[in-house]
């Protein structure tokens, strides 16, 4: 028989709560059901001091779900947060204040162990960030650091395609008394994605404060051990998501991402405004298509301009920390899911010099 949902939501309103003696249904604990290729995934929402107590409950739930037709595996995980503290109705917010700040979870913190965080931006969206986001990771990784990547782009997460990673479901494992999200790893880097959570084909409906606590959660409650430095690819704009998210996850720096022409550089200049006025420190501009050499008569052609970006550093006083050009070989091993700064040619050696130069700002600061 197929899967039915209605058959998931009856196996877990036979599962009580141990301390209320309610079902977890009824009792408002489960936050999501997502069933997709025969996984089904389940979330429930559990307070912090309650999560201890609640492993059985989820083990027994995880076991339960996998007896439904259909359902090839089943994933519970429990989610928890501190109570949301009283406000005063008269007190006056920050104009640059973050009005759906999400609270940490009790325990141990998925980023503690975390050395320095890379925001990629832009604040325009098709001009290839989260192209130069994986490459720069894997740029980063190739110099023999640990490297994680998260995809902070919730309404369209293309990291597990360029990643090579379609199709990948997310797992969780027992950290320190805490139920945490384990990342995936491909190509020596440690990847989260709203993707592995949810359905890569379908679109993904939130407004601003869930998208906000989304990607928090996958900074605080994923499990990312040791690592040197976590590139996050930001979802694109300068609204009030990407200021909440820039002040939620405190980036050590943020790297602009800009084509030459003069449409994009305006957006660009907007993105160096938002991270001054959360006071995250700009660690420079990344050139992305700027310029492309026919395959034919090996011309160069500067199709969205020349030296747009690197003149605009210039005026915006910020470093210029390198060019991409517009390669069908950039284009192809995305698609492939196999990253050209895999490779050792000239066109991984550009991406080493960004990484290079995306370091030594950091180590300046």
């Amino acid at each position: 028989m197929p899967y039915s949902e209605s058959t998931a939501l009856k196996v877990l309103s036979g599962i009580k709560d141990p301390r209320t003696g309610r079902d977890i249904v009824s009792a408002g604990k489960l936050s999501d059901l997502i069933y997709k290729d025969g996984i089904l995934q389940a979330i429930l929402s559990i307070e912090p001091a309650l999560v201890e107590g609640f492993e059985p409950v989820r083990k027994l739930a995880e076991t339960s779900l996998k007896q439904i037709d259909g359902v090839d595996k089943a994933l519970v995980l429990l989610t928890s947060h501190k109570s949301a503290p009283k406000i005063k109705k008269l007190e006056k917010k920050s104009p640059q204040g973050n009005p759906h700040k999400p609270r940490r979870p009790e325990g141990y913190q998925g980023d503690s162990k975390i050395k320095s965080v890379i925001a990629i931006s832009s604040a325009k969206g098709g001009v290839g960030k989260s192209t130069i986001a994986v490459n720069l990771a894997i740029a980063l990784a190739k110099q023999n650091k640990q490297v994680g990547l998260l995809d902070a782009d919730i309404h369209g997460p293309s990291i597990p395609i360029v990643m090579g990673m379609r199709g990948t479901r997310a797992s969780t494992e027992e950290v320190e008394g805490r139920r945490l999200i384990k990342p995936n790893q491909q190509h020596n880097i440690k990847v989260m994605s709203i993707g592995f959570l949810t359905d890569n084909e379908g679109p993904i409906i939130w407004r601003g404060p869930m998208v906000q606590g989304a990607v928090s959660k996958m900074l605080w409650d994923v499990n990312w051990g040791e690592l040197d430095y976590l590139v996050i690819d930001m979802p694109p704009g300068t609204g009030d998501v990407q200021i909440g998210l820039a002040q939620d996850i405190k980036p050590n720096g943020a790297v602009i991402v800009s084509t030459p022409q003069d449409l994009a550089l305006a957006d660009a200049r907007k993105g160096k405004e938002m991270f001054q006025k959360v006071n995250i420190p700009i660690l420079g501009i990344v050139e992305n298509m700027a310029s492309f050499v026919c395959p034919d008569c090996d011309s160069i052609h500067y199709i969205f301009g020349k030296n747009g970006a690197k003149n605009e550093a210039k005026k915006m006083k910020i470093p210029y920390l390198g060019s991409a050009p517009l390669e069908i070989s950039i284009r192809e091993s995305g698609d492939k899911g196999i990253p050209i700064a895999l490779h050792d040619n000239a066109i991984s050696n550009i991406f080493s010099k960004i990484a290079k130069n995306t370091v030594k700002e950091l180590n300046t600061l």
